[in-house]
């Protein structure tokens, strides 16, 4: 699939809500973080839905079954079906299944999410490397996972087992900061093994695949905070994206973005959904949004005018991804961010 090099955000007369028929929302520094509902989330979600938006939640998560996310959503304030969420454990057992024989035993190495996505599959999930396991899958299974989980993962995969993983994220935020993710526990066994796993979830397109396949979609919104993930997942399924800033992402690491990490729209949490997005123009050497100018100096990004700080930082994508081509930009940023408050 070829991809056309994104060098500006793009702007809509139309609200997100109305120009796209289903939001899929990432969850952690997206809807929550530390389980606790981000600024505007919640309103923000029930307004889109009430003007007819879909709502789907696509999380890279794995240990927590659908049925409790949903649960946790809608204690939140959004009433939410558990059809509603879609996580990776559902992705890599589909993969799974398409690979080895119905009914087949799986060895798990992760949560409780990820047995139930297999079962749902029609396979059988086990505990050891001697119960014969036709596959080997690795999901995150929180802070109380055995490190013998480990090594049944590896005992299995070097008598030759496919070996499965839901996800690779390194991190995941908690409400005490940034703990070690899956992608942490599957390096560990890859280290040991000299293996590498096939993974399921974003950015990789099992995971678009399995969204698509039951949201039933047909103009979806990426709605992400992470660039290597939601955004990057979108730019692979070949589908627009809105970038908020209310998790890991700033705006030293959006100006620098290589193609794959440039969302097609930025806003600063999910109200972004509901209003239309500025135009970015092309002004002399530079670009212009609402009443900034960003240009590519010789060392530095430029920023002059005054607004709104997300127009400018808009304006600032525009003239970092120009002059970056199909590269990321290195040019400082720092004074214009400054500047910005960002």
């Amino acid at each position: 699939m070829s991809h056309t090099v994104r060098t500006s955000p793009a702007g809509s007369a139309q609200a997100l809500s109305e120009a796209y028929d289903t939001a899929l929302l990432d969850l952690d520094g997206v809807v929550y973080a530390g389980g606790e509902a981000i600024v505007h989330a919640v309103d923000s979600l029930l307004s889109a839905r009430a003007g007819g938006m879909r709502l789907a939640y696509v999380t890279n998560n794995a240990l927590r079954p659908p049925e409790v996310v949903a649960a946790h959503i809608t204690d939140l304030g959004v009433p939410t079906e558990p059809a509603e969420v879609i996580n990776s454990a559902q992705a890599v057992a589909r993969l799974i299944s398409e690979q080895v024989p119905s009914g087949s035993r799986v060895l798990v190495i992760g949560g409780e999410g990820l047995r139930i996505a297999l079962r749902e599959r029609g396979l059988e999930p086990v505990e050891s490397a001697e119960d014969d396991p036709a596959a080997v899958v690795q999901g995150f299974g929180g802070p109380d996972l055995a490190w013998g989980r480990f090594a049944e993962a590896c005992y299995a995969i070097a008598r030759g087992v496919p070996w499965f993983a839901s996800n690779t994220d390194l991190t995941i935020p908690s409400a005490r900061g940034i703990a070690p993710g899956n992608g942490a526990a599957v390096e560990v066994v890859r280290i040991a093994t000299g293996a590498e796993p096939q993974v399921a979830g974003k950015p990789l397109p099992p995971m678009h695949r399995e969204t698509i396949l039951r949201t039933g979609a047909k103009k979806p919104l990426v709605v992400g905070d992470r660039l290597d993930t939601d955004i990057e997942g979108a730019f692979n399924g070949d589908v627009d994206s809105l970038l908020v800033l209310t998790g890991v992402t700033d705006g030293a690491q959006l100006l620098a973005a290589p193609p794959q990490h440039r969302p097609t729209y930025v806003d600063a949490d999910l109200r972004g959904m509901l209003t239309g997005q500025p135009e970015v123009v092309a002004e002399g050497e530079g670009f212009r949004c609402g009443g900034w100018v960003a240009r590519a100096g010789d060392e530095a990004l430029e920023l002059d005018g005054d607004g709104e700080a997300l127009d400018g930082l808009r304006a600032l994508c525009a003239a970092a991804w120009t002059v970056a081509g199909d590269g990321a930009c290195a040019l400082d940023s720092g004074k214009a961010l400054a500047r910005l408050g960002l």
